[in-house]
């Protein structure tokens, strides 16, 4: 039996491990981290939103990000320290502007197509992910923005999903714990929210119930292209202070590189170049502790295009509040004036108590050109799933199919 490695337990590489048991493959998932979805993979802004597809590569986002520069607590932010990767990753995404409607398009079709497969995944696996079928609301202040709103919504419809515009009184009807005045939105009755940790970690459950190794605390150091395969090295990122960590190594068939932001090193080591970039989200979970306040939040998810601000709803507990997009490398800290937008925009729109909030802050792995890579490398027996930048639950479950497709076609002799 062909024997694969996949590289990430966050919600692209479990949606993978499980796409290729289906098929029939032997699989192993290495982690650095003690559990499955442990980083970005955590605590997301939960909407599973084909209704947010399009992509950034536009000369607003970039006149937005200029102007934005000196606000800190701007939706966008740029840390301006020059860094050779930063900068260039940049000029490639604005060579991609010319693929913007098509891009939109197809990332549209893509999220439309990866919801069969999440809610099968779901209901075969018996996963409580505290799944929200209600929709996603996106709302308006002003005539320009949603002027601009209807250019996208175009694009959104032609990529096959049903999207349609709502007045400020129907803003109202569809969620009436939303305080405060809108000018119109958009309405996507088939988008919808979860717990993307819930679900991961369920999947990695059933992953493991169906054969698969699941190698956590395993910080890899390299990968080798071998004659007859790929050779895994890693060491015990568990081990106790002061003790060297213990070294591993085994021999695959094939890899499929499923890392997020790490999957830009790792891809080297096989003499491939994917340019990812990690573009720091943050998100409050808001815990509502009594049954008085439940319905004062809202149930329905939310977008504040204004404020690039989105809601979920997690069970009756919790509200996850979620924005931002920081360039600022590799870092992982959480900054207080970047929460505190988020508490605030709570605080204004909902008659909630803000006195438990647990901040989080997450790297997106995004291409320049906002598209997943889901390809074949350079060497035969190495595949990539990685790049989803701010869909990555969004659109996981289908990119996860496609690439146990093309490595079915590599290796067919699998039931």
């Amino acid at each position: 039996m062909t024997h694969l490695a996949v590289l990430g337990a966050g919600i692209t590489g479990i949606t993978t491990a499980y796409a290729l048991l289906r098929r029939g493959y032997q699989v192993t998932v290495f982690d650095r981290h003690r559990y499955a979805a442990m980083e970005t993979s955590y605590a997301n802004g939960g909407q599973l939103s084909a209704c947010n597809a399009e992509v950034w590569n536009n000369t607003a986002t970039i006149i937005k990000g200029l102007k934005w520069m000196m606000q800190r607590d701007a939706p966008l932010l740029v840390n301006p320290k020059p860094s050779w990767h930063k900068y260039g990753w940049m000029l490639e995404f604005i060579r991609h502007i010319p693929n913007y409607r098509e891009n939109t398009i197809q990332t549209t079709r893509m999220a439309i197509a990866a919801r069969e497969h999440m809610f099968r995944m779901a209901e075969d696996e018996g996963i409580d992910f505290d799944l929200e079928r209600r929709g996603i609301l996106h709302v308006y202040h002003n005539y320009e923005d949603y002027e601009d709103a209807k250019k996208v919504n175009q694009l959104l419809v032609a990529g096959g999903l049903e999207r349609h515009a709502v007045t400020a009184e129907e803003i109202r009807a569809i969620e009436p714990a939303l305080q405060g005045s809108y000018y119109a939105g958009f309405f996507t009755p088939s988008d919808s929210t979860g717990d993307i940790h819930k679900f991961t970690r369920g999947l990695a459950d059933a992953c493991e119930r169906h054969g698969a190794g699941l190698l956590f605390d395993a910080d890899v150091t390299a990968l080798t292209a071998t004659g007859g395969g790929i050779r895994v090295d890693w060491q015990d990122a568990a081990a106790p202070a002061g003790t060297a960590p213990e070294g591993h190594s085994q021999q695959f068939d094939g890899i499929v590189i499923c890392a997020g932001v790490a999957s830009r090193k790792f891809a080297r080591m096989f003499g491939d170049r994917v340019n990812i970039y990690p573009v720091k989200g943050y998100s409050i979970t808001v815990e509502l502790k009594d049954p008085e306040s439940w319905p004062k939040a809202p149930y329905v998810s939310l977008l504040d295009e204004s404020a690039k601000i989105v809601t979920a709803r997690l069970g009756d507990t919790r509200l996850r509040v979620a924005g931002t997009a920081e360039y600022n490398g590799d870092n992982r800290n959480i900054r207080a004036d970047r929460i505190e937008p988020l508490v605030r925009w709570t605080r204004r729109h909902f008659d909630v108590d803000t006195e438990t909030v647990i901040p989080w802050t997450g790297l997106r792995p995004m291409m320049p050109d906002m598209m997943p890579r889901v390809a074949k490398g350079r060497q035969p027996n190495v595949f990539y799933n990685t790049g989803h930048g701010h869909l990555g639950w969004t659109l996981s479950p289908v990119t996860a199919e496609t690439i146990a497709d093309i490595i079915r076609a590599e290796y067919p002799r699998q039931s």
